[in-house]
């Protein structure tokens, strides 16, 4: 009895010391302790803006047993609407719900968001693991003016987050308040909450940033960056609007993969999502290829003979 009572104790410590090779500095998610410590493919890629150019109009249900077929291992949902359609349909298909969209209005004299039907949601997701990407509206893009109701309000929401396991990531988004990655990480250090980070968005970004590097940002956003999207795009100034900075993954100049690769080196070991807004015809035909060359950008580097 003695002896099994040890191996069981050995075996419970080394899953735990697995186990914390998962975790992020400061034991935060998104982040491994050393780059190496878990391989690039440990990334769950799920699309989000799935719904409103799609073709086909699929309901949840469909969109589920879609991105199973396609490899997918969930979704991103926008808005606080419909939560517990997805998460029915989704629980039936043995996927995940990701992410959820919320604008939160920071305008003095403002509401700033639903509080009762964020409340419902947060029961809804208990203990997934979602993450509740915050879209700053109601203040001039970038003005820091607008960052002590947004702490108060932000940690508000931190509070109310807490007991369900969820984050909110302050969502860089082109044209609103939290306009430029620099803008999220800045007010999320005043929040300065365990459950408060940010996400980087590529083709936001580009919109933002002429001078397309993203280095330092990604270096000085690494405490608190737990997520990131990306999608194919065109570094080039020959097309006018959103149609050159999302594209399916498989299309465009940008050296996405180079910015994978950075990523790795910095130890990110977070989710990534495929943004899908605006892109039309049948989803399905531009998530499969999305997914393919995901795979292809993933494969470990062939070892020169």
């Amino acid at each position: 009895m003695n002896s099994l009572l040890h191996e069981w104790s050995r075996w419970m410590t080394a899953v735990v010391l697995l186990g914390s090779l998962g975790t992020a500095s400061g034991g935060e998610p998104g982040v491994g302790r050393e780059s190496g410590s878990r391989p690039a493919s440990d990334h769950a890629f799920f699309p989000f803006c799935i719904d409103w150019h799609d073709a086909k109009k699929r309901s949840f249900e469909q969109q589920a047993q879609m991105l199973k077929e396609l490899g997918y291992p969930g979704v991103g949902h926008i808005w606080l609407d419909k939560v517990e359609e997805r998460i029915v349909t989704l629980d039936a298909a043995g996927l995940r719900l990701f992410q959820i969209t919320i604008a939160v209005d920071f305008a003095p004299g403002k509401n700033p968001y639903d509080v009762g039907r964020f409340k419902e949601v947060l029961a809804l997701i208990r203990g997934r693991q979602v993450q509740f990407c915050v879209i700053g509206k109601g203040v001039k893009s970038s003005d820091p003016s607008g960052d002590p109701r947004a702490v108060d309000v932000l940690r508000e929401m931190s509070d109310l987050a807490r007991d369900s396991g969820a984050q909110l990531l302050l969502y860089p988004h082109q044209k609103d308040w939290l306009e430029r990655l620099e803008d999220a990480v800045r007010v999320a250090e005043k929040v300065d909450r365990a459950n408060v980070g940010v996400m980087f968005n590529l083709c936001h970004w580009l919109r933002v940033d002429p001078s397309r590097d993203y280095t330092p940002l990604l270096r000085r956003a690494l405490p608190r960056l737990w997520a990131i999207s990306i999608n194919g795009a065109d570094d080039r100034d020959d097309q006018p609007g959103w149609k050159r900075y999302i594209q399916p993954l498989d299309q465009g100049s940008f050296d996405v993969g180079a910015l994978l690769r950075t990523l790795d080196e910095f130890g990110y070991r977070g989710p990534v999502g495929l943004q899908c807004f605006g892109i039309g015809g049948d989803v399905r035909e531009h998530l499969a290829r999305s997914m393919a060359k995901w795979r292809e950008l993933r494969q470990p580097p062939t070892e020169a003979k």
